[in-house]
């Protein structure tokens, strides 16, 4: 009788070679997307680097220079690369898409976990994540040509596309990221905190608030952040709907300009290695710095949450 011990041998040999073909595509996967990354971070670097070490770039555009003008004006006799201006507006239309994003989006995901019936509730979460598929081309057309005139007939402001009009746009694009990473932390709340919120008398709504928003604060705050990370780097709707100009104010019903904006409108006719080019660089280094900082702040917060929440 002829033993089958061969066969199996032979099929389990083809079964580790398979299996180890996929694990280096997974690895040169793996590598390939870091690698990439690690390429776009020291090459924006690298263009960015004559703003500190170049002394003809230093002439014009340095450390010094963007902080001792309130005044961005790159193509003159005379160029001017004060970069206050841009981090003022940055910072106008981020609050205002915080401030419009996040309560909204809170309160929808909590209405979605806690209080929604199952059919609204299958209805609702793809409603509002379906915003997330919209590109953020559309919503800046959208703010341009509808919510702008709404904007200016509500506020009366004298200017048709200010930082109010950019930050309500924005935060209708950052809003899905809040709302689905918030809902998930509100859904993945044990049952066992309602039941016993319930059992001692608490309302729903006392149980929501109090219970459920608590234990799921670390999610919640994660969405936050990371809605906050996308609203720091989003370009096209603040280029369609700010006005772009570089104003340093502090009122969000006049026309602002943001960081990412200035690199969208000027990085396309600049001269190649000047001292234009090197600061719009620079202010893609300022962007990737920022948006990293908040991430590890997000992963550190998040953490501090769970530690806490745990009882660690």
């Amino acid at each position: 009788m002829t033993s089958p011990r061969p066969g199996i041998d032979v099929v389990r040999a083809r079964q580790r070679a398979r299996e180890a073909v996929i694990e280096l595509a997974l690895r040169g996967c793996a590598f390939t997307a870091v690698a990439g990354l690690v390429l776009i971070i020291v090459f924006v670097f690298r263009q960015a680097w004559p703003v500190l070490a170049d002394p003809a770039t230093r002439n014009e555009a340095s450390l010094r220079a963007f902080f001792a003008t309130p005044i961005w004006q790159p193509v003159s006799d005379v160029p001017k690369y004060g970069l206050l201006p841009l981090i003022a507006g940055t910072g106008k239309e981020v609050v205002v898409a915080m401030l419009f994003a996040v309560p909204l989006a809170v309160l929808a995901a909590i209405f979605s976990a806690e209080f929604a019936p199952p059919r609204l509730r299958e209805v609702l979460k793809p409603a509002i994540e379906l915003l997330a598929g919209i590109p953020s081309v559309v919503l800046g057309f959208f703010a341009l040509m509808v919510l702008a005139t709404w904007m200016q007939t509500v506020t009366h402001s004298a200017m048709r596309l200010n930082a109010l009009t950019a930050g309500v746009a924005l935060g209708l694009g950052i809003l899905p990221t809040i709302f689905t990473v918030a809902e998930d932390a509100l859904r993945a709340v044990p049952r066992a905190y309602r039941e016993a919120s319930l059992g001692l008398g608490a309302t729903p709504w006392q149980t929501a608030w109090h219970v459920a928003l608590p234990a799921a604060s670390a999610g919640v705050a994660a969405g936050v952040l990371l809605g906050l990370a996308r609203a720091v780097g989003e370009t096209m709707i603040v280029l369609m709907a700010s006005g772009n100009a570089a104003i340093t104010s502090t009122t969000p019903l006049d026309s602002a300009r943001t960081l990412s904006a200035t690199i969208a409108a000027e990085l396309a006719e600049v001269v190649v290695g000047s001292p234009h080019y090197a600061t719009l660089f620079f202010l893609g280094a300022l962007l990737f710095t920022v948006t990293f900082l908040i991430n590890i702040a997000a992963g550190a917060f998040v953490d501090r949450l769970r530690r806490r929440l745990a009882g660690a």
